[in-house]
């Protein structure tokens, strides 16, 4: 099975412009994401996709693959199909890896991949049960809830399920999962998704995956217990730095 991963990276930022080029202890975050992603064992290619030249210039600099796309693209997902559709390449399964985890670990991401061992696996990501109650009422931390085939029924920013009419602690009688937004998709599947329109259902939620399962996609989840820190906002830089040795 040929993987390719694809690490999008923005240079303007509206809560952090040109994070992919902070200086992390000597390296650049960009730099940092691409070394740990390429740790990976299950991965064939990796590619920087970008919209910014300064990004292109650092990622050629230090011998990684980059291509310059659309700045226009609203999200990271579509900025991926436009790298599948321009590579003279074929891949089976690509992999939409986060720009700004400068502590990615590719154990997480193989463990996303192995999703796709199964043949019926369309979209997956990944989802984790270290989650408490100022989390589930958190509308910045999604929650997702699953069938018992582990694939998605619905993700949100409210508490999934409801526990108003629930008797007893709601985290001790149900197992709720915290969403980390790691995808990875077929090839096929991923150009479709570039295709379909905004649903109400998205807006609302202000989550793009809700697109997806409007339209009949499956997601299959993946639990894991492995987490890495992001880089959303200036505040973030300090509590990585102290993780890097």
């Amino acid at each position: 099975m040929r993987i390719l991963g694809i690490i999008p990276a923005r240079y303007g930022s509206s809560r952090f412009p040109g994070k992919p080029l902070i200086d992390l202890k000597g390296k650049t975050m960009i730099r940092r994401v691409v070394e740990g992603a390429a740790k990976s064992s299950l991965l064939t290619d990796l590619v920087v996709a970008t919209d910014d030249i300064r990004i292109v210039d650092e990622v050629s600099g230090f011998g990684g693959k980059v291509m310059l796309t659309d700045a226009k693209h609203p999200t990271g997902t579509d900025r991926c199909a436009e790298i599948v559709r321009t590579l003279s390449e074929t891949y089976d399964v690509v992999i939409n890896i986060q720009g700004d985890e400068p502590l990615v670990d590719a154990k997480q991401l193989d463990q996303l991949l192995q999703a796709f061992n199964d043949p019926n696996v369309q979209i997956a990501t990944l989802a984790s049960r270290k989650i408490g109650m100022e989390d589930i009422v958190n509308p910045n931390r999604i929650k997702v809830v699953v069938d018992k085939n582990h694939s998605a029924l619905y993700f949100s920013r409210s508490p999934i399920p409801n526990f108003a009419n629930a008797k007893g602690e709601p985290l001790e009688i149900y197992p709720f999962l915290r969403h980390i937004g790691l995808y990875a998709y077929r090839s096929d599947i991923l150009l479709q998704l570039s295709e379909l329109e905004e649903t109400k259902l998205e807006q609302i939620e202000s989550l793009e995956q809700l697109r997806w399962l409007y339209n009949g996609y499956a997601i299959r989840v993946v639990e894991t217990e492995i987490e890495t820190p992001n880089i959303d906002t200036p505040e973030d830089v300090d509590k990585v730095l102290a993780l890097i040795s």
